[in-house]
């Protein structure tokens, strides 16, 4: 490979990997329409059903599950007010389910402390709620979503000092059963112990089936080019214990899915953010995903969806009270919680084809946070670090950059020799590189060991929660959003003219003018990437520079003395 053709190289790479991730930012703020609201009643084709998931004796352990009528929300009833340090909650009485979840550390807009991060909300426009009880093979009297509980207290706080806040709901209902749900809440977790049990009366039986499940009413996000919080998936996922599985809504209301499981989950899942409930890996669940969809004008502009886990049919009595404990998970991708509560719940987030690097590099910008405190630092910290391991490998094309700008007047002069015959020019060239003991090639290598680490920064800084809303310093305080005022773009620009000022000039006119372009171009894809993207690239850019210089001073100096 000769220089002109180890400068194309490198300008193919660059701007491939520049349109790549451009690409990936356009598709996923256009691909939806910009701006839907949510549809009005009268636009509205279904809503979410509240059908009870029935199953019968004979079905065993594998319930079949119909799928539910399209009919009105049933009414919440009173509200039972639950709040830990983490977490401000809403329990319906009526079916003693989670209808509300504002999240105390996560707001929507760091500049409005107000305006909480909420997930679960029982209103019409954004309705999204689990629901669970137990259903009766036989019928009659059951404790399911569409019963009313009773608490002790309509108000629950987890005081200074405890760890643990447990509420406990009756059922309220006729017939030879009685049933509970218990509900546990930790300090500084996002994960809730959901326990139902019922203990038929002294001397009598029953048999019924637990189950678990969420209505979520769908709304497209909001697509902004500037707006990392539109880049994610949002919807249902389904987990079958070895893969999950994104369900587009589109596909999920022309086709359901249904399938049996043990050790599964489902969630639905949003930037930076999740709802999911995780049954017991000690039986087959049967889950069933399935969904209606709303039109406006003929487009399909959201829609009701319901995700629901319905357990074995389980026998009852009151030596033996059915008893079954669901975990369920409202809050923010924090990857080691999820990894505490089911199994590869933290696939949730999603660093595409970049995870097997993006998750080590996650794995240790957050050691390296836990030590300094702060996410910028941790970022320039861990390019040190990066740079340090791959130093000898870019010293070697350092070394053959710096010979290669030493020989430059030489090779002009063979390109006049040899301005009519490329094949002399050539066969010359490759003589002076043998000569010289250069390799043009090795120019190709900083950018190759560079691009994927720049690949997997932009998903970890995209998909990653623990950055979200992450300060660094004066005018930077949100890392994973663009830099408002294009100073690191700026930056990032004047440090690349000042490296390829450093490095050998292409002998190729029109390649040379590309060359000093480059810099304008890069900085413009920059602008519109997060912050501690350009700061992470700027920061390699800025010690490859001083490690050039070192090379280049090395490298005359022993030219001189030779």
């Amino acid at each position: 490979m000769n220089n002109l053709n180890n400068i194309r190289l490198f300008l193919w790479l660059t701007l491939a990997g520049m349109a790549w991730l451009t690409y990936t930012a356009w598709n996923a703020n256009y691909s939806v329409r910009a701006g839907i609201n949510p549809p009005s009643a009268e636009q509205t084709s279904g809503t979410p059903a509240n059908d009870v998931p029935r199953a019968t004796p004979s079905t065993g352990s594998q319930p079949q599950v119909q799928a539910p009528p399209q009919q009105a929300a049933a009414t919440t009833g009173e509200l039972i007010h639950v709040r830990t340090d983490v977490l401000d909650l809403r329990i319906a009485s009526q079916g003693g389910d989670l209808v509300r979840a504002d999240l105390l550390q996560y707001f929507v807009d760091k500049d409005d402390p107000e305006h909480l991060m909420r997930l679960l909300d029982d209103s019409a426009a954004t309705h999204w709620v689990f629901q669970s009880g137990v259903s009766s093979t036989a019928g009659g009297a059951e404790p399911t979503h569409l019963g009313t509980f009773r608490s002790a207290s309509n108000e629950y706080v987890l005081a200074p000092g405890q760890d643990e806040l447990v509420v406990t709901l009756d059922w309220v209902g006729d017939g030879p059963i009685s049933a509970r749900k218990t509900y546990t809440f930790r300090r500084g977790r996002y994960d809730i112990a959901l326990n139902m049990t019922v203990t038929p009366a002294a001397g009598s039986s029953w048999q019924g089936t637990p189950y678990v499940r969420m209505e979520r009413q769908h709304v497209p996000a909001r697509r902004s080019y500037t707006s990392p919080d539109s880049y994610s998936f949002k919807g249902p996922v389904l987990y079958d214990g070895d893969s999950f599985e994104r369900i587009k809504f589109d596909d999920l209301v022309k086709t359901p899915e249904m399938q049996d499981v043990r050790g599964g989950w489902f969630a639905s899942i949003q930037h930076h953010f999740l709802a999911a409930a995780v049954p017991p890996s000690d039986a087959v669940y049967h889950y069933d995903a399935s969904a209606s969809g709303q039109y406006v004008d003929g487009e399909l502009v959201g829609g009701p969806f319901v995700l629901t886990a319905v357990g074995p049919v389980t026998d009852a009595t009151s030596a033996m009270p059915l008893s079954t404990t669901f975990t369920l998970f409202v809050g923010p991708k924090l990857q080691k919680q999820l990894q505490e509560v089911g199994s590869d719940l933290e696939r949730t987030v999603d660093y595409g084809i970049t995870t097997p690097l993006a998750q080590p590099l996650f794995t240790v910008l957050d050691w390296v946070h836990g030590w300094v405190g702060n996410w910028g630092w941790a970022i320039i910290l861990v390019t040190l670090l990066i740079k340090a391991v791959f130093y000898k490998l870019t010293a070697m094309s350092g070394r053959s950059m710096a010979k290669m700008r030493k020989i430059g007047p030489r090779m002009k002069a063979l390109q006049e020799r040899y301005k009519d015959d490329r094949e002399g020019l050539s066969k010359a060239m490759m003589e002076l590189y043998k000569k010289e003991k250069v390799n043009p090639a090795a120019g190709c290598l900083p950018i190759l060991i560079q691009m994927p680490f720049f690949f997997a920064f932009y998903w970890v800084l995209v998909e990653s929660v623990e950055m979200r809303q992450a300060p660094f310093a004066l005018w930077l305080q949100d890392l994973s959003a663009r830099d408002p005022f294009y100073v690191l773009p700026a930056c990032m620009a004047a440090a690349m003219f000042f490296q390829t000022r450093m490095s050998p000039a292409p002998p190729d006119p029109v390649q040379a003018r590309m060359m000093q372009i480059m810099p304008l171009v890069f900085a413009a894809f920059l602008v519109v990437f997060p912050a501690g993207l350009v700061l992470y690239q700027l920061t390699n850019t800025s010690l490859s520079i001083l490690q050039q210089w070192r090379i280049n001073k090395l490298v005359a100096r022993e030219s001189a003395a030779t």
